[in-house]
């Protein structure tokens, strides 16, 4: 049977390791999972009891562009955390923040364009933008620059249609701030160049507060979700903002790809808006748990790693414990019992350098896994 080229894409490795750890555990191993960006909490208490209620009703279709009164609520979400007055039309609810980059993606390229990504970064960009025919084009970012793109590194990249752009940034944490963000967006609009801005871990900050895009200009794509800091993965419930002449345009997509997004999951996710109280504890714990991570990571040898701003992940340059960091993940899982995710998903030229660990998981857990990556690599050494 004939397939298309768009579907030879690169696995997802996170997901492999995630495999591979399932594998021991089905074999009666206890892991600790620092491998995904996955929360250790439940969606909040508000939005359990939401749906709970909801499930007397029919949930059937939405709008397409997701129900009005969760639009109006992101919309809000956006006046209190950034101070931006936006129209809820401008907002699209999405299935998870996956569905609004295929959504974005197709809305904005053709087949051949030419999309800028910093390196290292989310590995789904540059998969789903191969899968529909766009080209990504990695932007090797520099250590002086703490992992994220500044313009200088786009100057001589020729053709570019859109440049994507995370801060906090996965795998590294780091964010950029307002000069750097406006300086990136003005690059961009001055060789009519389209921004997207993924502000997915925005609300896991550990010092000021990331800063949107949407407080710099309304020409661009922001894309977010309830998976992180709402603590809502298995979910499936994300948003973008696009300036008021895409909308319908999105809306036609949205109707063919994806008809509307999960009713039940829009009923939770309004609820959770309004759960500040519980989230702001969760973001305690993450907090405890990188410096726990910043402390610890050290005495275990991992020693140039860059301390994240926000998200729930450290990146590390191991290139002076080994030349393959997925061996060493690899070494760290079966041996330690410790999930880790190798570089390589995040940066394919200079990721078998690097490793990526998440602290999104419960402090004791945290804890113990730490207590075993110091003693395995103190065997090691």
């Amino acid at each position: 049977m004939r397939v298309s080229n768009r579907g030879g894409v690169d696995p997802f490795l996170v997901m492999d390791v995630m495999d591979a750890a399932a594998t021991l555990e089905a074999q009666g191993r206890r892991i600790i999972h620092m491998e995904v960006g996955q929360p250790g909490t439940p969606a909040p208490a508000a939005a359990r009891a939401a749906l709970t209620a909801a499930m007397d009703r029919p949930l059937g279709y939405t709008l397409a562009l997701g129900l009005p009164e969760l639009r109006a609520g992101i919309a809000a979400l956006y006046a209190r955390w950034y101070g931006v007055d936006m129209d809820p039309a401008r907002v699209i609810v999405t299935s998870g923040s996956s569905g609004a980059f295929l959504l974005a993606f197709t809305a904005l390229f053709d087949a051949g364009d030419r999309v800028a990504l910093g390196e290292p970064g989310y590995p789904s960009y540059r998969q789903i933008l191969r899968a529909l025919s766009v080209t990504p084009v990695g932007i090797p970012a520099r250590v002086e620059n703490r992992l994220q793109p500044v313009p200088e590194d786009l100057a001589a990249v020729p053709d570019l249609a859109g440049l994507i752009v995370a801060s906090p940034g996965n795998p590294s944490g780091t964010m950029l701030d307002r000069a750097a963000m406006a300086a990136l967006m003005d690059h961009a609009a001055g060789r009519d160049i389209t921004f997207i801005s993924d502000e997915i871990y925005h609300g896991l900050h550990y010092g000021p507060r990331a800063v949107s895009a949407l407080e710099i200009s309304d020409r661009a794509y922001v894309i977010n979700s309830f998976s992180k800091y709402f603590s809502m993965t298995g979910w499936r419930i994300g948003w973008m903002v696009v300036p008021e002449d895409h909308v319908r345009r999105v809306e036609r997509l949205a109707q063919n790809l994806f008809i509307c997004p999960p009713h039940a999951s829009q009923v939770a996710a309004l609820a959770a808006l309004e759960a500040g109280e519980e989230l702001e504890a969760n973001r305690a714990v993450y907090a405890r748990n990188r410096a726990l991570m910043l402390e610890r990571l050290p005495q275990a040898g991992f020693t140039k790693i860059a301390p994240p701003d926000g998200a729930f992940y450290i990146y590390a340059d191991v290139s002076d414990l080994t030349p393959d960091s997925r061996m060493l993940a690899q070494d760290i899982l079966h041996q330690a019992g410790v999930a880790v995710t190798p570089g390589h998903d995040f940066d394919p030229v200079r990721g078998g350098q690097w490793l990526r660990f998440s602290y999104a998981r419960a402090t004791a857990d945290i804890e113990e896994g730490l207590d075993r990556l110091v003693t395995f690599m103190a065997g090691r050494a």
